[in-house]
């Protein structure tokens, strides 16, 4: 299960799960829009910034964008990963997106509407890339991998400008708003703040009692964060102290992933068990 908003817009929001990616109201819970893509499993859902189409990993190697007005497939881009794409994300200009794959590469595309050429293939992840996000000003990026490494790409050169080790299996990473740290989160339960300058740990604190960090986001002011994963509770905490100040209890399957709404009006969060839960965002 993966959770995306549309850049900026908080009144929409997609999910995928299995074999299919929903789009949904945020304010009535309603859904909209659904595309089946049958005997397969989607990884990863996102929208173009420009919110014309819906990006898709799926497991059998293929990204896939549709219409988010209608489900209509607009272009497949096939053999993108060996072994299944199992993260994506896009550049804010909407004319890249970048993928991770099971067998650890992490590819650059090129995307028009009649194109979709591969820029880059970047080699250096040992396991499945879980994770991706890109810096604001599109030159550089980041990608958490169960190799226990999250390294950060340079997207003009297309080579590695840091590299986190860590004795974890890499779930979540996120860039706070001002992009001069990042926040990881995985299996040996601890979210950790790194600097992006050098690589080098700021802080570690216990995420959860039991099971992994599976989901983290930041709010866009950057004062608070929001957690989840096999534990099954949401957590709210204030970004600089390092404090929860919220808990919601509510699934009955592990936490996949976790969205502050863009507006900050909402919480969503998915899990394992096919769950789609909104709350009420504190602040």
């Amino acid at each position: 299960m993966d959770v995306a908003f549309p850049a900026g817009e908080g009144n929409l929001f997609a999910t995928c799960s299995k074999e299919t990616i929903r789009v949904w109201v945020t304010d009535t819970s309603s859904e909209v829009l659904r595309i089946t893509v049958p005997n397969m499993t989607c990884h990863g859902v996102c929208f173009m910034q420009d919110g014309r189409s819906i990006i898709s990993a799926w497991n059998d190697g293929k990204i896939r964008a549709f219409k988010p007005e209608s489900g209509t497939e607009l272009y497949t881009i096939h053999d993108a990963h060996k072994q299944g794409v199992t993260a994506i994300a896009t550049t804010n200009d909407s004319s890249r997106i970048v993928s991770g794959g099971g067998e650890g590469q992490v590819r650059v595309w090129d995307i028009s509407p009649k194109h979709q050429q591969m820029k880059a293939a970047m080699k250096e992840h040992k396991g499945v890339v879980t994770c991706i996000k890109i810096r604001k000003e599109n030159m550089e990026c980041v990608s958490a991998s169960d190799d226990g490494t999250c390294i950060i790409w340079d997207l003009n050169r297309f080579v590695r400008n840091q590299i986190i080790f860590s004795n974890t299996l890499f779930k979540a990473v996120c860039y706070d708003p001002f992009e001069s740290q990042l926040l990881t989160g995985g299996s040996d339960r601890k979210i950790s703040y790194w600097e992006t300058l050098d690589g080098s740990q700021i802080r570690e604190m216990e995420g959860s009692a039991d099971g992994s960090i599976n989901g983290l986001d930041i709010s866009a002011d950057g004062n608070y964060f929001v957690s989840g994963g096999n534990s099954r509770k949401v957590k709210v905490w204030k970004y600089n102290e390092g404090d929860v100040t919220h808990v919601g209890l509510g699934h009955s399957g592990d936490i996949t992933r976790i969205k502050v709404c863009p507006n900050s009006k909402h919480i969503i969060s998915v899990s394992a068990d096919g769950a789609i839960l909104r709350w009420r965002y504190p602040f």
